[in-house]
């Protein structure tokens, strides 16, 4: 993988941005989100053999739906002779559910539940992904109470301000505290198989608190916790922290920054800063859509190469517009300044304190779309890490799950016609091999080495290690 920061013009951000000008100004809406006529859409559908022109999708309100919101707004969609609803979800589960019950067509999806149901511990329906939407784009946010008790604690850089990252050794002492009052220490995930999950726990664990494991009797992961994670839906997590639910959480954006401009709680942490790049949200699908509708796919995936090219193109200076998009009521629905303070290569952590963030939700720059099989080998580890996974598996068994459900055989074939129309340069994408070269320290400076995924399951101080295994007695 070559590193490319999103915010500097470099060759990658030149092709993207040859696309969105020059090699989409002849195409349907590529440039504009004027209304697209959809007996326009109809011709172009019919002459592409697209099995399913007429789609819905799925989506929960977040900052990195912006592939899916941009294909659809700037016509990316329909010139590819597809007509797409985005329909808006209450949460993680009554998505899934939408995808495996064919009520929906495809969503932006956790890239966990796609990796869940291919390890057979999620949907009894085989999802895939051929199109990663974004790598990064999480935080760990805690309550104004919290960073109290712990910002005297903290030590300070050469301007003052906190240095940066922030261990989740500082919690120890309140969680102590916390402890001796009675009272547990909560925290809030997304859901279950959520980056936003493993991402909190690796934080949690890598300060030396237990974050608990998941047993088949004990589906909450609370087995030995010393911090107690519940599930909450991302447009609620400012609320259920206002209110005194949770005393914390690790969510998307905006949702870091509406507690920030609510003054409700302070981010101390972005994920590049935990476990380096990790994978984020997936388009996903299930693997019958693909069978049945092979055309469609590969629409949808050359839409969406063109719409994440769009959103990294010239350092990201669409990005403003993509805010723009993302604010309206019905899609994110957030005000744009809160957009704006993670969507533009920096970071807001409180009032006084913004920072450079150039890694955070890349869509395309850093080859972040491509559906690399390392990134979704590292989801399995932290599955296997915390009980998800009840039994060590052998290296192979990471390798023949996540290629199952990471197809990038189909991303490829998508890129492949682009470039063989002459709309993409070819070394736009770079070849792999599957796996990324991850350049970004963990907080813990444990290396993540994707073709030894058992070795490093298993190697951590805190979570489950080789020969162990959970059931409904705890952990053996």
């Amino acid at each position: 993988m070559n590193t490319v920061h999103r915010f500097g013009f470099d060759r990658r951000g030149m092709f993207a941005a040859l696309l969105a000008s020059a090699a989409l100004a002849g195409c349907g809406g590529g440039g504009s989100s004027a209304p697209v006529d959809t007996s326009d859409v109809a011709k172009v559908a019919a002459e592409k053999g697209i099995e399913k022109s007429n789609l819905k999708l799925g989506f929960i309100k977040l900052t990195d739906i912006a592939p899916l919101v941009v294909a659809k707004e700037k016509g990316f969609f329909a010139e590819e002779g597809l007509n797409v609803t985005l329909e808006p979800q209450a949460n993680w589960k009554v998505l899934l559910d939408g995808v495996t019950g064919s009520q929906l067509d495809g969503a932006h999806m956790l890239a966990g539940q796609v990796l869940a149901s291919a390890a057979g511990i999620g949907a009894k329906q085989k999802l895939i992904t051929p199109f990663s939407l974004d790598i990064n784009g999480k935080a760990v946010t805690i309550s104004n109470e919290v960073y109290g008790l712990i910002a005297p604690t903290l030590p300070k850089g050469a301007d003052g301000k906190v240095a940066h990252p922030v261990s989740a050794a500082a919690l120890k002492p309140v969680v102590a505290k916390f402890k001796g009052d009675g009272k547990p220490f909560k925290m809030g995930m997304v859901f279950p198989v959520s980056t936003h999950n493993y991402v909190l726990r690796y934080w949690l664990a890598a300060g030396g608190l237990n974050p608990g494991y998941y047993l088949p009797g004990d589906t909450a992961g609370t087995t030995g916790a010393e911090v107690q994670l519940s599930v909450t839906p991302p447009p609620q997590m400012p609320a259920t922290l206002e209110a005194g639910t949770i005393n914390g959480f690790s969510v998307g954006e905006p949702w870091n920054q509406a507690a920030v401009a609510k003054k409700i709680g302070v981010p101390i942490i972005v994920d590049p800063d935990i476990a380096g790049t990790t994978g984020d949200k997936v388009f996903g699908l299930t693997e019958e859509f693909t069978t049945k509708n092979p055309k469609t796919t590969q629409a949808l995936v050359r839409a969406l190469i063109k719409a994440s090219m769009w959103l990294d193109a010239e350092g990201g200076k669409n990005r403003p517009e993509a805010v723009k998009l993302l604010a309206s009521p019905k899609y994110v629905g957030a005000d744009e300044k809160v957009l704006m303070a993670s969507m533009t290569g920096k970071f807001t952590f409180g009032d006084g304190d913004t920072r450079d963030t150039p890694e955070f939700n890349l869509f395309f720059d850093q080859q972040a779309s491509y559906p690399f099989w390392s990134d979704g080998i590292w989801f399995l580890t932290q599955m296997r890490r915390w009980g998800q996974i009840a039994e060590a598996k052998p290296d192979q068994w990471y390798l023949d799950t996540v290629k199952a459900a990471y197809r990038t055989d189909l991303y490829d074939a998508a890129a492949a016609s682009l470039v063989a129309e002459g709309k993409i340069p070819a070394d736009t994408f770079p070849k792999t091999d599957g796996y990324r070269t991850y350049t970004r320290k963990a907080i813990d400076g444990v290396t993540f080495d994707p073709r030894k995924p058992a070795a490093y399951a298993a190697g951590f101080a805190i979570g489950l290690k080789d020969g162990q295994k959970v059931s409904a007695a705890g952990v053996k």
